[in-house]
């Protein structure tokens, strides 16, 4: 029975993708060299903890090998939108079956199929890096991204309703199909429903309420919420929101929860209109956490304090403003490989 495990798990390796011209990077040689440089850094500190392998497209196979440490396997492979949380596979285990790793392979088409994305090259990434490693492929019919779900390793998984019932991705499914689903491929055997994200994912370029930059597991019975302490900002409704729906789910099943705020930076808006920067968006890594930085020296190492006391590892920030210009942060362009467990 497929089972994937906690991001807190052992890793072999973190997954990232090599950002490639296109919508995403930036039209300008500026917001190009910023996203290069910000996707970079990401594998660069991440890197002082595990292994890093990068899927790169064919153009950009010159510049990776300039930037990236030389240390970075390099897969080759083509890419159009290299968010890999949500294009690449994945990963699960085979509890029955020692060493066995499974990938599995949503459909990816764009987070709905929205006019500016471009998806159809990264949609074969999943099923690329599977066979690529030697894992079994597991094929799914469900449009999924691993930015909409969070998983605690021991049966629950976390997932938003306008993300999964979304009508441009999934418009015959209803909570019981994905529920079933997410037992096929995942063993998760309690799925959690919350029913929305943060206000900025519903823009023209967002995911449309990705759970991974609102809530997060430290643990079984232990989650880590984004919180918006300012009224002025609409997420302070949704955060009061979210903490009300998991606090009612995991009453009804009579289960103790611990719910620790993230507090959200000072900053409020940019020049789009309300900012989703979010320290719920880091990534677990072997011995540490790699945590999204914004600037701001109080709220950043704040954040850095929660995370360390939660997950009792070593914190580092890279700053993560570019990341969330584009679309997101540090978990959305990572899929961490759990270790396989042996004879």
């Amino acid at each position: 029975m497929w089972h994937m495990p906690a991001e807190t798990a052992p890793h072999t390796r973190t997954w990232m993708a090599f950002p490639r011209e296109g919508f995403t990077l930036g039209d300008t040689s500026a917001l190009r060299e910023e996203g290069y440089a910000a996707w970079t850094a990401v594998a660069h500190a991440i890197l002082e903890f595990e292994p890093v392998t990068m899927v790169v497209d064919p153009t950009e196979m010159v510049r990776a090998r300039r930037m990236l440490d030389s240390s970075i396997e390099l897969l080759e492979a083509p890419v159009d939108e290299f968010w890999m949380r949500d294009v690449g596979p994945t990963f699960v285990v085979d509890d029955e079956r020692p060493g066995v790793l499974g990938a599995v392979d949503w459909i990816f088409n764009g987070w709905g199929a929205p006019e500016w994305a471009e998806w159809q090259k990264s949609a074969q990434v999943a099923r690329i890096v599977g066979e690529a490693i030697g894992a079994e492929v597991i094929s799914s019919l469900l449009v999924a991204e691993g930015g909409g779900l969070h998983v605690d390793g021991a049966g629950t998984v976390l997932l938003t309703d306008t993300v999964q019932l979304d009508p441009k991705r999934n418009p015959l499914a209803d909570r019981a199909r994905v529920e079933d689903e997410m037992a096929r491929t995942l063993g998760a055997n309690r799925a959690v429903w919350l029913s929305r994200g943060l206000t900025r994912d519903y823009d023209e370029l967002g995911t449309a309420g990705h759970v991974d930059i609102v809530a997060t597991f430290a643990a079984p019975g232990h989650i880590l919420l984004h919180e918006q302490q300012d009224s002025a900002h609409p997420d302070a409704a949704v955060s009061a929101l979210i903490e009300r729906e998991l606090e009612e789910a995991y009453r009804a099943d009579g289960r103790a929860l611990e719910i620790t705020a993230l507090p959200a930076p000072a900053t409020l808006t940019d020049d789009v209109g309300f900012v989703d920067w979010s320290y719920v968006n880091h990534l677990v890594v072997n011995g540490g956490v790699v945590a999204c930085g914004f600037g701001e020296e109080k709220a950043d190492a704040r954040a850095r304090a929660i995370l360390s006391e939660a997950y009792g590892r070593p914190v580092v920030t890279v700053d993560a403003r570019p990341l969330f210009s584009r679309g997101g942060g540090i978990h959305c362009i990572t899929q961490q490989e759990p270790v396989t467990r042996s004879e």
